[in-house]
């Protein structure tokens, strides 16, 4: 197997350790969107003047209906945007895995039909 091919597999093998890593990215903030999004809907139905307790590590401490709804809603909107950002994230490595795939196959078909891949072919330049 010619070296440029062997590189090219590595390149691949780190492409799809990536996507691995962005995929448990994105579900771990989904799950903290869906949660908060679940504590949001629930706060609207709790009285405005009702006690309420705000979690601060291990501590509980009071905290008033407006703060703790605001706090949510912050929360739910920079979540939904770092959901968003992983998805974009998420579609770049697999693009970027789909086209080094590609160049990989013609790679090899070409180096098997004839001489090597030389500068200026699929690829060049880098990623």
């Amino acid at each position: 197997m010619p070296p440029e091919a062997q590189e090219k597999i590595e390149e691949l093998q780190e492409l799809q350790e990536t996507a691995q890593q962005v995929a448990e990215q994105k579900e771990q903030a989904q799950a903290a969107l869906n949660e908060s999004k679940t504590a949001l809907d629930a706060l609207g139905d709790v009285d405005e003047d009702a006690d309420m307790y705000r979690e601060i590590g291990e501590v509980l401490v009071e905290t008033e209906y407006a703060s703790a709804h605001e706090d949510l809603e912050n929360k739910v909107d920079s979540l939904e945007v770092r959901v968003e950002q992983l998805e974009k994230q998420e579609g770049r490595v697999e693009e970027q895995f789909d086209d080094l795939q590609s160049e990989l196959q013609q790679m090899l078909q070409g180096g098997a039909g004839g001489g090597p891949m030389g500068p200026g072919g699929p690829g060049a330049g880098g990623s």
